[in-house]
């Protein structure tokens, strides 16, 4: 054999070497949010996604968690920072933005979702449709709704409409500090990390929180008392999450493993997050009880008058919605429609 022949060998030889190495080279996933390691969020959500996605892609996609937001930024800036490609993927809250979010902000309207699990597929269904222009920047990969808001405070338990009177709350949205208005309380808005301190520094009386977060916020440890409304009945609250990832970074993917992101995408992976936060509301409400607070379940009559200032909340939606060119009755109609109908 020749000196070139031996040449031309190697080289195929190398270039087999180097190409199946380079097809199974391992892709790395900056995964940013804002909660701490032991939330729901990280350990029952994010973590066995990742997982997932590692397993299915034999290896090649992996994910570098940043919990607590350790890559830097705050909370509301999450949303940019997977638009901006400084993290590849993120889970955040849009509506910390307020106002930037007109659509999503239907399932933020009080007493409109009941469980995450039903509620979450129902946001994938009504925010495809109708907020494409929202997401435009980024690659929605999942949406969904935690397990619904309680009340929690320090001194005052809130067992009837004028208990609201003169309590600073902590809302979560805009939606939120609507209703709190509406209810005759204050509202303060800020994200769930800052509400601890503000807690145990009098900033606030008491904040809307989902029992899933009171546990690793360790919220229950500074208040005494939690109102929760009856499981008949809508949520008073809820916060609308999204799961997105940096588009530029999809598209460099190549067909087959865009195809295992796909497959951990959409309607399906949105009901499978919500039944994740279902889950973790038992184990939340069930920490508050072993410490002894006390929990009051708001019976429906007495709901029926917190739900009427939902409602003008609702047609104050509407009506803002609509002067931006969307069709807010519609799209509210949409929204409870599929609320309403038994799970697919």
């Amino acid at each position: 054999m020749n000196k070139n022949v031996k040449k031309l060998m190697a080289a195929v030889i190398c270039a087999g070497v180097f190409g199946s190495a380079a097809a199974a080279e391992e892709i790395v996933l900056k995964v940013h949010h804002f909660l701490p390691p032991g939330a729901t969020a990280h350990k029952s959500f994010i973590e066995p996604w990742c997982e997932k996605i590692h397993t299915e892609s034999a290896g090649r996609l992996k994910c570098q968690i940043y919990p607590a937001m350790s890559l830097g930024g705050t909370p509301t800036q999450l949303f940019d920072q997977a638009k901006d490609g400084v993290a590849d993927i993120v889970w955040t809250v849009p509506s910390y933005q307020g106002g930037r979010f007109p659509v999503t902000e239907v399932f933020e309207l009080p007493f409109m979702t009941r469980s995450a699990e039903h509620s979450s597929p129902v946001v994938w269904d009504v925010l495809t449709k109708y907020a494409g222009a929202e997401y435009k920047a980024v690659k929605p990969l999942i949406f969904h709704v935690h397990d619904g808001a309680q009340i929690h405070t320090t001194n005052r338990q809130v067992k009837v409409l004028a208990d609201f009177n003169g309590l600073k709350l902590r809302a979560p949205s805009r939606q939120a500090t609507r209703l709190l208005t509406e209810l005759g309380a204050t509202p303060v808005g800020m994200p769930a990390p800052q509400v601890t301190e503000a807690l145990s520094k009098g900033v606030v009386d008491g904040a809307l929180l989902p029992w899933e977060v009171v546990p690793p916020l360790k919220v229950h440890e500074v208040v005494k008392f939690h109102s929760e409304t009856d499981d008949s009945m809508p949520m008073l609250s809820n916060t609308v999450f999204v799961f997105a990832m940096n588009p530029a970074k999809y598209n460099s993917l190549p067909a087959d493993l865009k195809k295992v992101i796909d497959a951990n995408s959409g309607r399906a992976a949105s009901a499978w997050v919500g039944k994740v936060w279902d889950e973790a509301r038992v184990l939340g409400r069930k920490q508050a009880q072993d410490r002894g607070n006390p929990i009051h379940v708001v019976p429906p009559k007495e709901l029926e008058g917190w739900m009427a200032a939902g409602d003008r909340v609702a047609a104050q939606w509407v009506e803002e919605t609509a002067a931006k060119g969307f069709p807010a009755k519609e799209i509210l109609e949409a929204a409870r429609r599929g609320i309403n109908q038994p799970s697919k």
